[in-house]
């Protein structure tokens, strides 16, 4: 079956009764004509917090409206032991966290029963950032990311940036057969090219922009990943993380897309869309980020 794809703002892909189809009319981003009756298997959501304790007034009813089936966190900014589990298991969620105190942290939340659950990357020391999780749930293979940030082009971080990157590359290339579904997700804090740049010229070469990192992104992609929003949509303009110094979310849409999916060819053949809640961006006390949904079907 040809899928036809579109790249618009949604104006609704169902009746009131599909919960994953819900308020889509405040989503961004590629997606297929669908008929009303026709459920998606799983929607699997990425969203840096940034601080998931300082966000929980805004994840906990962004979660019972959208009720997406995965959830990947990033930036939790807190130690397992304090993670706000009861509200979230309170809407049917299983919890997998892997945590520090002040920065990084990553988690997943399912509906499902999530299996074979890993953190960190091998070699890791046990004082390394806590940056990776991964798990199989309902049969794909889900690895959820905090790409380090990198702070300046040529600065100690950034080569420490390109090889933390290298080293997510090997773990995806012998971890990760490209026969099976495999999606790798998060805040990569890298653009993919420059339609992903609200102003390229003024980010050119910069941090996030820089063509190594975007080499880095590559090599991970390299085994067979295919950047599932770009499969569906080659229109520039859409954007994950607006800048909260410079105000770039107010100052009409001034931002980046630097959260991904990234796919094996059956995950990609199973993705029917990929969204961008910007409502979400927007409001009281955001994060930075918006969350971005992709959808199995």
């Amino acid at each position: 079956m040809v899928r036809q794809h579109r790249c618009v703002r949604e104006k609704g892909l169902g009746d009131a009764e599909n919960s994953h189809s819900e308020g889509m009319d405040r989503l961004e981003g590629s997606s297929p004509a669908r008929h009303p009756d026709i459920l998606p298997l799983m929607d699997i959501a990425t969203w840096n917090v940034n601080s998931v304790r300082a966000r929980l007034p805004r994840l906990l009813p962004w979660l019972e409206e959208r009720r997406p089936d995965v959830v990947c966190l990033q930036e939790t900014k807190c130690v397992d032991e304090v993670f706000p589990r009861e509200p979230i298991e309170d809407l049917g969620y299983h919890i997998e966290v892997f945590g520090q105190k002040t920065y990084n942290g990553v988690a997943i939340l399912s509906k499902s029963t999530p299996e074979d659950v890993i953190r960190g990357l091998p070699g890791d020391d046990e004082g390394a950032d806590k940056r990776v999780i991964g798990a199989i749930v309902d049969g794909v293979m889900i690895l959820n990311l905090y790409v380090v940030n990198g702070k300046e082009v040529g600065s100690d971080k950034y080569a420490y940036k390109l090889d933390w990157m290298g080293r997510v590359a090997d773990l995806v290339h012998d971890s990760y057969p490209m026969d099976e579904k495999v999606v790798v997700t998060g805040d990569f804090n890298v653009t993919s090219d420059d339609r992903d740049v609200a102003e390229p010229d003024l980010w050119r070469d910069k941090i996030l922009c820089s063509e190594p990192e975007r080499a880095a992104m590559a090599r991970i992609m390299e085994p067979g990943l295919k950047d599932a929003f770009r499969e569906l949509c080659d229109e520039e303009g859409h954007f994950t993380w607006w800048d909260f110094r410079t105000r770039g979310f107010q100052r009409g849409n001034r931002g980046l897309r630097i959260d991904h999916f990234l796919m094996s060819p059956p995950a990609m053949d199973a993705c029917s869309a990929v969204t961008i809640d910007r409502e979400a961006r927007d409001g009281e006390k955001p994060s930075d980020h918006a969350p971005v949904i992709a959808t199995l079907s």
